[in-house]
């Protein structure tokens, strides 16, 4: 393989593609088979682990070197991935995390599943304990059905301004138009 081909393969590399496979190899989601034990008691272990215990389960570290990660310092970020993924019971792929989670139409406030106090402490979170804390109870407010993909992109890169910003704008439906939501 020519270098501009490997670097091609490297760059069109998606860590949130990476994550989905990840939570539907481990959930059976999707595929129709039932969860195998090893799959369910992981799942079941790191539902109830903060991100510190997370990272010592194998499921853990396979989603690390499925991400292709290589620096340990990564390994707690992923830990709280995994402990919000486990939480997922269904995907729904055709919504933004902070759209399910947030406002039907920018001009209805009180539409939001998760309100505007909770929001603002999700955005706070600064740990990663804090942060897989309160994706999760935003998660449970919305029944455990979330955008696999989109919840991924979210958690890695939850200190990036820019993911903010997004998550921000989703939330309040600020791109949307209102006479389409209504």
């Amino acid at each position: 393989m020519s270098n501009n081909a490997t670097q091609a393969s490297a760059d069109s590399f998606d860590r949130a593609d990476a994550a989905f496979l990840w939570w539907r190899e481990m959930t059976g989601a999707e595929s129709g088979k039932s969860r195998s034990g090893k799959d369910r008691a992981a799942l079941a272990r790191l539902r109830r682990a903060a991100p510190q215990e997370a990272m010592t389960e194998e499921a853990t570290l396979r989603l690390f070197r499925a991400l292709r990660y290589k620096n340990p310092a990564r390994l707690p970020r992923v830990a709280a991935l995994a402990t919000v993924l486990a939480t997922i019971r269904k995907n729904d792929s055709g919504q933004k995390f902070a759209r399910r989670i947030g406002r039907r139409n920018f001009g209805d406030e009180a539409s939001a599943a998760l309100k505007p106090a909770r929001f603002r402490r999700l955005l706070d979170a600064d740990t990663d304990d804090e942060i897989a804390t309160a994706f999760r109870r935003a998660l449970a407010i919305v029944g455990e059905e979330a955008n696999v993909r989109d919840v991924a992109r979210c958690l890695l890169f939850f200190e990036r301004e820019e993911t903010r910003r997004r998550l921000i704008f989703d939330y309040y439906a600020a791109g949307e138009d209102d006479a389409a939501q209504a």
